[in-house]
């Protein structure tokens, strides 16, 4: 064999190993690119299904869990916050929403109204809280008011403070009542209101369930705003006609019997 066809075997063959350490090495490349990919698979996986069992339960709000109703309050589920005496003849129902400013109308024009006549012991009030601009507006600061108030009564200064945020309502579009902070500013206005158990009541958002499951009976009593007013059953906000004065009027001739 000719030295030359010596040569070209040899180079023939070194370039054939030279072509299978190639192959080798790319083959490696792979199998650890396949490898790094199962295993940052695997482990967003994981993410994946620790992100949901974090959330698990979750609503996206803080509406789950206990429904506290706050002291005193009474009727079917506990969702009205009674004021004036059970021996009175007469009965007003108020559901209103703090949001409201057609419920602050009413309040401006039958508050000393109602306050005489609860006062003299004819009249007892149910009020009972709803959401209603939080669903319309967005935000919410008809819920905060309302577990804010409810907080209120827990410490027997409900009538108080439930003027106070009408007193103080911001524009209907303003969700202002959302901040717990205006709510315990606007508590300093009540004697004896702005104690650290109505703070941490206000912060920690107590009776948030209880206001939920309330703004779910309005719901589902088929009423068609805020406010509704029922004097012994029968819608009076509807009537056109009545005044404080016919009411005042009604409720003192219930009380003569």
């Amino acid at each position: 064999m000719s030295e030359n066809n010596r040569d070209g075997k040899r180079t023939a063959r070194e370039r054939l190993a030279v072509e299978r350490e190639k192959h080798k090495a790319a083959e490696k490349r792979r199998r650890t690119l396949i490898v790094g990919t199962a295993v940052v698979a695997v482990l967003g996986l994981a993410a994946v299904i620790g992100v949901i069992a974090a959330n698990a339960g979750k609503d996206g709000d803080d509406s789950a869990g206990p429904v506290v109703a706050p002291s005193g309050a009474n009727g079917e589920d506990n969702l009205a916050i009674p004021v004036g005496r059970n021996t009175a003849k007469s009965t007003l129902t108020v559901w209103e929403d703090f949001r409201c400013p057609a419920c602050k109308s009413f309040e401006q024009t039958y508050r000393s109204t109602i306050h005489e006549l609860t006062d003299a012991g004819q009249l007892r009030v149910e009020y009972r809280l709803a959401t209603i601009i939080d669903g319309n507006m967005g935000g919410s600061g008809s819920r905060n008011a309302a577990n804010a108030a409810a907080c209120a009564q827990d410490v027997g200064r409900f009538t108080a403070y439930h003027d106070v945020l009408y007193d103080n309502q911001p524009p209907e579009t303003d969700d202002a009542f959302a901040d717990n902070a205006k709510l315990i500013e606007l508590a300093g206005k009540v004697d004896g209101l702005n104690t650290p158990a109505f703070r941490k009541c206000v912060e920690d958002g107590t009776h948030n369930s209880w206001v939920d499951k309330s703004a779910e009976a309005f719901n589902k009593g088929g009423f068609t705003g805020t406010p509704t007013v029922l004097l012994n059953g029968t819608n009076i906000y509807q009537d056109q006609t009545m005044t404080p004065a016919k009411l005042k009027q009604q409720v003192q001739e219930a009380a003569r019997g």
